[in-house]
């Protein structure tokens, strides 16, 4: 881990926090004794997070609001660093690899890093739905956004001040790092993935994580923010579903009429059906022309910005 001077002291480690009394002291010690400045975001715990985090020497903020998206919200607001390391505080990633998430961004080679835990994970780390939903939302993401990152659901991350100023979230809860992505990839900022150690929770320390509850709501996510990003995936699959349930209607009343049997209401749907299906393909046709066009200007307005500085 880097010394107590130097950048060190342009360096906010953010930790959003909610009952991890088990873990939180010796993070924030490591850190703080590393001469990093320290900000835990709690959730309202109803243990000794805030007592403990503040004895190691951290800044202890409780958020205005619920769930963990809310939090990363509100830090990313009060924040003022010129980088920002953001970390869970449940004690599954390791302090000192906080080098190898910065490095990247004090380089200048990327906005934001995140720590890929699929690669380096200890024993236990995992559930095997756990890792199996992982793979499946990473999928998921490589398929809507055409970017090939391997965890987008790390909590170890690091920004510089452009990146998380400029990042608009609404999430608020387990699908914030989805939605840190999704932006960084809409706002056409520089992204890198590094390896970093991912541990099993500590014995005592709770996972607030519901696999399927919030794999879905995560999934959802993905699929919702496409309309702005991927506009012909978004309206295509909507466009799919309604042209194919239109068939399977048309195909049920064309074999009716054979047999002399008549279904005018169904008919009419299954044309409407399918007239809907193909407005929505035209629609995600026109706007991913106009998504296209966004980010032609987007990364217009970042080269000048660029060449101001």
């Amino acid at each position: 881990m880097t010394d107590g001077g130097g950048v060190c002291g342009d360096v906010c480690v953010l930790v959003p926090t909610l009952n991890e009394a088990e873990t939180i002291f010796n993070l924030v010690k490591n850190f703080v004794s590393s001469g990093y400045r320290v900000l835990v975001i709690d959730g309202h715990s109803t243990d000794d997070t805030c007592k403990l985090a503040a004895r190691a020497g951290a800044e202890v903020i409780i958020q205005t609001g619920k769930g963990k998206g809310q939090a990363v919200q509100q830090a990313f607001a009060t924040v003022k660093d010129e980088y920002l390391v953001m970390i869970d505080g449940d004690g599954t990633y390791l302090p000192d690899e906080i080098d190898v998430v910065l490095k990247p961004v004090l380089a200048g080679q990327a906005d934001h890093v995140i720590g890929d835990r699929l690669a380096n994970f200890s024993p236990g780390a995992f559930t095997k739905l756990n890792l199996l939903g992982n793979k499946i939302i990473n999928w998921m993401f490589r398929f809507t956004y055409g970017r090939s990152l391997k965890d987008i659901l790390s909590g170890y991350r690091a920004f510089n001040k452009n990146a998380y100023k400029w990042i608009e979230l609404d999430a608020t809860g387990f699908e914030v790092e989805t939605e840190i992505t999704v932006e960084c990839v809409k706002k056409d900022l520089r992204i890198m993935e590094v390896p970093v150690t991912y541990l099993p929770r500590q014995k005592g320390a709770a996972t607030k994580l519901n696999p399927v509850m919030d794999g879905a709501r995560i999934g959802m996510t993905i699929f919702k923010l496409a309309k702005l990003h991927n506009p012909m995936i978004y309206f295509g699959m909507l466009g799919m579903l309604s042209m194919t349930s239109g068939i399977v209607v048309g195909i049920y009343v064309v074999n009716e009429w054979f047999h002399n049997v008549t279904h005018v209401l169904l008919t009419i749907l299954a044309t409407l059906l399918v007239i809907a299906g193909l407005q929505l393909f035209i629609f995600g046709s026109i706007a991913n022309m106009i998504v296209a066009l966004h980010y032609k200007t987007v990364r217009e307005i970042r080269r000048n910005i660029i060449g101001a500085q």
